[in-house]
């Protein structure tokens, strides 16, 4: 049996790193359980609202320093072009997961311990948890993290219950050569989705997808469902046209779900979308994957002594408080852009009504904070 750790974290990407990162500064003993070694690219947005800087550089973290974009525009448009322009008030930036998740990584490795290990089972055992992993090295920790992101085996372990509900979004990823202006974000309509455009930190464009598989799966692969359905919106037609993939192959993920998830389950502190995933159209998962490791950590550093049930109900109150209307707007959202004459609508409203589509974008993002 291994030392016991004040906290154990499962998952080493943003939100897990950020939660580790901001607990180990703050003198606790933090383990974090990643199954990859890093860097590596994982299906993300990859745009990241303004919201956060001020506690990125609280962490020491400049995400400029990297190169990453700033971004103050939004082109919208739906499945036969027509477009809304919307100036973004408080802005966000690009930066690739590959870029942003090994940087943090290094930093959390000179003050935490990272195990490269998949977590089979976790058991709360009323005053610690033990940790089994793949390989059957048995771990304590006083606290638990989840961190494992949209779905995991450990989901099933846990017996949480969006994971026994099918759902029939797929997402699809890649990076491309293209020419795109480095400060805008481009959202684009298509039969059964959305795609989401935007340069990262090495002038690559990110392209990511989300789409329903009933539409998916009547081509027989991703470049026949880019050449039949997503190329009939002129923007992605012209973007598809010049476009070098620079990936071997995109990535995936199907059965994403926007199901409730519970904040706790099984007394272990869910944060990310391991908490719950907002529409990637809102642009702001990785925003929120941050807050909501601040919002935690904040929890145990200011409330040392307190029992974790205790713990457990602050946590749920202050996630709840921050988030839940952040996840209805976005519901809301989906069901707008997913209905072409409701999008139609929208953005003919918004030449008139220039507030609209920014109320709406406000509703789910924060303030800096």
């Amino acid at each position: 049996m291994k030392k016991r750790y004040d906290f154990a974290i499962v998952g080493g990407g943003l939100a897990g790193l950020t939660a580790a990162l901001h607990l180990s500064q703050s003198g606790f003993q933090v383990i974090v359980f990643e199954k990859n070694t890093y860097p590596n690219h994982k299906v993300c947005g990859e745009y990241i609202s303004n919201e956060v800087l001020p506690y990125l550089k609280f962490l020491g973290i400049d995400p400029f320093q990297l190169k990453a974009k700033h971004i103050n525009q939004l082109l919208l448009t739906n499945h036969t072009g027509k477009k809304a322009e919307i100036n973004l008030a408080l802005g966000g930036f690009g930066i690739s997961r590959f870029c942003l998740d090994h940087y943090l990584f290094e930093k959390v490795g000179q003050k935490a311990a990272i195990a490269f290990e998949t977590i089979t089972d976790i058991q709360f055992q009323h005053t610690h948890f033990v940790l089994e992993t793949l390989s059957k090295k048995h771990f304590q920790a006083t606290y638990v993290i989840g961190a494992f992101g949209k779905r995991s085996n450990l989901d099933k372990v846990l017996n949480r219950s969006f994971i026994l509900k099918k759902t029939p979004w797929l997402a699809v990823k890649a990076h491309y050569k293209a020419s795109f202006a480095d400060d805008l974000v481009a959202l684009h309509h298509f039969k059964g989705g959305y795609a989401g455009l935007s340069k990262v930190e090495n002038n690559h464009v990110n392209c990511c997808y989300l789409v329903t598989y009933p539409v998916f799966k009547q081509y027989k692969n991703i470049e026949e469902f880019q050449e039949k359905v997503m190329r009939k919106n002129p923007h992605l037609n012209s973007f598809f046209s010049e476009a070098v993939s620079v990936f071997e192959k995109p990535l995936t993920i199907s059965q994403i779900s926007f199901e409730r998830k519970n904040p706790v389950e099984n007394h272990i502190f869910m944060i990310g979308d391991s908490a719950s995933l907002i529409h990637p159209l809102c642009g702001n998962g990785m925003a929120m994957a941050i807050k909501s490791a601040k919002i935690l950590a904040e929890i145990f550093i200011e409330n040392n002594n307190t029992s974790q049930a205790e713990l457990e109900k602050l946590y749920v109150s202050k996630w709840e408080k921050e988030f839940l209307g952040r996840l209805q707007t976005g519901s809301m959202l989906q069901k707008i852009v997913m209905n072409p004459a409701l999008l139609t609508t929208g953005i003919r409203l918004n030449s008139y009504l220039k507030k609209l589509i920014p109320s709406l974008i406000s509703k789910t993002h924060g303030q800096p904070f």
